[in-house]
């Protein structure tokens, strides 16, 4: 565990598509809401920060024991933007080296995966995850860039991957985390790749 890193889950969604909430969702028998926080916990953070909105008091107790911090986002509604700045505000004026965020709607998500991401973001200073034509989450962000950042409504990292100091930031291919969890569809397509139990409705 290092105070270099600090690991943030954005899972304040309320998967409108979807019709029922994503986070609740299982892999081998473990919600997706539990089993991100558990990576990022075991990624080496020193923190781990859970921003939870719609659906808050039902996804709580699927945190129990892991050590984590909740961070209500009751804007949740505005996009991950709102969801990323209380996180900063919250983080304050605290140091480290990089913010590893990661969401909870990638099924195919390894530790493996995080591992190489942040190997990459300590030689490049920032890494994305590269998938689809796109570089998105998750992604570790110098602190030095993250705490100049100014996130609100939609306006979230992938903005920052477009512009400033982020624009010449490492990324790490990842393909199958382009598959994401919008719609009956994609849960469909996880299950099929065993990336998600059985299609039992969730809890």
């Amino acid at each position: 565990m290092s105070d270099d890193l600090v690991a943030v889950v954005l899972a304040a969604g309320g998967s409108q598509r979807l019709g029922y909430s994503k986070q609740l969702l299982r892999r081998n028998g473990e919600t997706l809401l539990r089993r991100t926080a558990r990576l990022a916990g075991n990624s080496g953070a020193s923190r781990v920060l859970v921003a939870l909105g719609a659906q808050a008091a039902q996804l709580r107790p699927q945190l129990q024991g892991l050590g984590v911090e909740v961070v209500d986002v009751p804007e949740w509604q505005q996009g991950l933007g709102a969801s990323l700045a209380r996180v900063q505000a919250v983080l304050g004026q605290a140091r480290h080296r990089h913010v590893l965020v990661v969401g909870c709607d990638q099924p195919a998500l390894a530790a493996a995966h995080l591992q190489q991401l942040l190997d990459a973001a300590r030689e490049a200073g920032s890494a994305f995850s590269a998938y689809a034509g796109v570089r998105g989450l998750p992604a570790a962000i110098a602190w030095s860039s993250w705490s100049q950042a100014r996130f609100s409504g939609d306006q979230g990292l992938r903005a920052m991957a477009r512009e400033g100091s982020l624009q010449d930031s490492a990324h790490v291919a990842a393909p199958e985390l382009a598959l994401d969890l919008d719609t009956p569809a994609d849960v469909a397509a996880a299950i099929n790749l065993g990336w998600l139990d059985s299609p039992e409705s969730p809890d």
